[in-house]
């Protein structure tokens, strides 16, 4: 039986994505916020949304938008992280490779999550008893299955269609990846947990709700996601500013640690 809280953040984020393809749709503007990312109407109406369901909880949450407003509460020992609309760039590009992430937090650990990627019908989340997948059909989940990051065979890395870093060709050939692949938001750690990649490395800062439930999904799924000291990613960090380092998110911690490594010697 699904945790009746998963249960919800799932319904949420349907919610979230039905009026997120509603404005993709339509013709939008958008604005630019004042650390230079856009934001349209998708992001405020699909984090409404979302708040709106989670408010049954009674548990706090950290979501994005409000957060750029001041609107923060006090987030205790177990919070959501919201991002309503990852991947803005991507959605105004209208490439398709946005997602709605929700996560619960426990202890400043992602333990359950959600991503939902609109356009293409895809949806992803983590429970205790690991990771799953499944399509969209008619507002509907269908085709639940499980998911697994793979290890073994030739090393496929994916990263950021908006946010490239020069250092990525010498860790790749370092790594001997046979392959990259690039892709907007938190479909990267999707990729990961449904064993299509096995590394994502991410040199510079990310906010916690953009990493949360990608990183949720893909620890139920076996992979890890750790900063570059070696320790998970934790979320909660108002001192700084809800801010992650570079980070590195794997199939499992033997690649983590050797891409880690080459990380901090390229960074130095």
């Amino acid at each position: 039986m699904m945790d009746k809280t998963l249960h919800l953040m799932l319904e949420a984020g349907l919610a979230a994505s039905r009026i997120v393809l509603e404005v993709y749709e339509q013709d939008f503007a958008h604005v630019i916020k004042p650390d230079n990312s856009p934001v349209t109407e998708a992001d405020t109406r699909a984090e409404d949304a979302i708040l709106a369901l989670l408010a049954h909880t009674r548990l706090p949450v950290l979501a994005e938008e409000s957060a750029g407003m001041g609107r923060i509460p006090e987030l205790g020992q177990r919070f959501f992280v919201v991002d309503p609309l990852d991947g803005t760039k991507e959605f105004v590009k209208r490439n398709g490779e946005f997602t709605v992430n929700i996560a619960l937090c426990e202890h400043g650990r992602p333990r359950l999550g959600v991503v939902i990627a609109p356009a293409r019908g895809e949806a992803y989340w983590s429970g205790p008893d690991g990771a799953w997948a499944g399509q969209i059909r008619d507002g509907a989940l269908v085709g639940e299955h499980r998911i697994h990051a793979r290890v073994h065979g030739p090393v496929h890395v994916v990263g950021s269609r908006s946010h490239a870093h020069p250092a990525m060709d010498a860790l790749c050939r370092h790594m001997n990846v046979v392959k990259d692949v690039s892709v907007g938001s938190s479909l990267k750690f999707c990729l990961l947990a449904r064993g299509d990649a096995q590394l994502y490395p991410r040199f510079g800062p990310t906010s916690e709700w953009d990493t949360a439930a990608g990183q949720a999904v893909l620890q139920a799924a076996g992979g890890v996601v750790l900063g570059l000291d070696g320790a998970p990613l934790t979320c909660g960090h108002k001192a700084n500013r809800y801010l992650n380092g570079s980070f590195v998110a794997a199939a499992n911690l033997a690649i983590a640690d050797m891409a880690r490594l080459e990380m901090l010697r390229l960074m130095a």
